[in-house]
């Protein structure tokens, strides 16, 4: 089954983040981006009939899409929470194409708002790396994508100087964007390289800086992104691929599931590499950028490194990359870091990037990643002329 060209996203609203969360919930952030994304639709709350959303890791809770439905007064015909992590956001875009495709539902709001602050319950499932792993030393993200630099720099070569350069291009993309948490000051390789080392290889500039906030996009089926006040962002193309949970019990830690949901995403959608004019990929740290680019298949294995200095990834550059700035720059909102890749495609693809307007941008390629390069998915979206 194809879901090319069958909905469109129509409108987005994101919020700008934030380090220092009040008394707010994220279901009050949710309900300003939602309102936001449903008016930049040209739409009213009543139109919308599908929700998708996700579980924020500040707010765990039952029945949350149910919930999360009533207190922002929808009535949808079809809601789900999707629940792949980062993975999430590309996700909940090929869903709502599917179930709008089947029938279910004609426009669908997908949103995700979290905050900077730990829960005051958490619910506890059994963990692989809890019981397995933490307790031997691997805790937390930060180990085990630091595990996925050093072997990547021992079987391919690549420097920390590679990993560097992606940081600072997507900082020149964020001092273009007034919504970036870090859109103060550029940043060099060398400012990278002297920053505080956390987990050997990675610096403090190649991780991001959690953060609260929030965004929201609306798809609609054909009939509704034909009378869109924005040009709609068509899908052609979506794929997904995960292969392990816990990096520990992956094939490989230096090629990702990224791989075959970026082949499935091209194969849907006809087109080639060369065709795209923008990428936008999970950046929880800056190996995330660079196996992605070689695992989606723009450069060959191993040569991600020598790719990223030989091309510029700014906004006007020959291979944009992040133009919003990246989680990196950006912020990371709890999962909402992963959505901000998806609006800021649809952003690029509607003509409305402001100064980090990527010239004449048609095609985009969308990566999102949840966990340790585990749940992967790619998109491909389109403006049509």
């Amino acid at each position: 089954m194809s879901l090319k060209g069958k909905a469109a996203a129509i409108g987005i609203g994101e919020l700008k983040p934030f380090k220092t969360p009040g008394r707010e919930i994220a279901l009050e952030l949710m309900a300003r981006v939602a309102a936001e994304a449903v008016a930049d639709a040209g739409l009213e709350k009543g139109d919308i009939d599908g929700f998708f959303t996700c579980v924020p890791f500040s707010d765990p809770g039952w029945l949350y899409p149910a919930s999360a439905a009533e207190f922002l007064g929808l009535h949808p015909r079809m809601l789900n929470i999707v629940d792949t992590g980062g993975a999430a956001p590309a996700g909940m875009f090929w869903r709502a194409a599917a179930a709008i495709d089947a029938g279910l539902c004609n426009a669908v709001l997908c949103v995700i708002a979290d905050l900077n602050r730990e829960p005051e319950h958490r619910l506890s499932p059994f963990s692989v790396q809890r019981e397995f792993e933490a307790p031997y030393g691997n805790i937390g993200p930060n180990c085990s994508y630091a595990m996925i630099a050093q072997r990547h720099m021992f079987e391919y070569g690549t420097r920390p100087e590679h990993l560097a350069k992606i940081a600072v291009d997507q900082r020149t993309n964020a001092l273009k964007n007034p919504l970036a948490l870090f859109n103060d000051r550029p940043l060099t390789i060398e400012d990278v390289l002297s920053s505080r080392l956390i987990v050997d290889p990675l610096h403090l500039y190649d991780i991001v800086s959690p953060c609260a906030g929030g965004a929201a996009f609306v798809v609609a089926s054909r009939d509704i992104a034909r009378r869109a006040k924005h040009p709609p962002v068509w899908l052609l193309g979506a794929g997904e691929h995960c292969h392990h949970s816990s990096i520990t019990y992956a094939p490989s830690i230096t090629s990702s599931p990224v791989q075959a949901a970026a082949q499935t995403a091209f194969g849907q959608a006809g087109v080639t590499h060369q065709e795209i004019d923008f990428v936008s990929l999970y950046d929880c740290y800056t190996i995330t950028v660079l196996v992605s680019i070689e695992d989606a298949g723009f450069c060959k294995k191993g040569q991600g490194g020598p790719f990223v200095m030989e091309h510029s990834l700014t906004y006007e550059g020959d291979f944009p990359c992040n133009t919003h700035g990246g989680q990196l720059s950006f912020g990371q909102p709890g999962l909402a870091g992963g959505m901000s890749h998806v609006t800021e495609a649809i952003r690029q693809l509607m003509g409305r990037g402001g100064e980090r307007q990527v010239k004449d941008a048609a095609l985009g390629f969308v990566n999102c990643n949840g966990g340790v390069m585990s749940e992967q998915t790619s998109l491909i979206l389109e403006r049509k002329s």
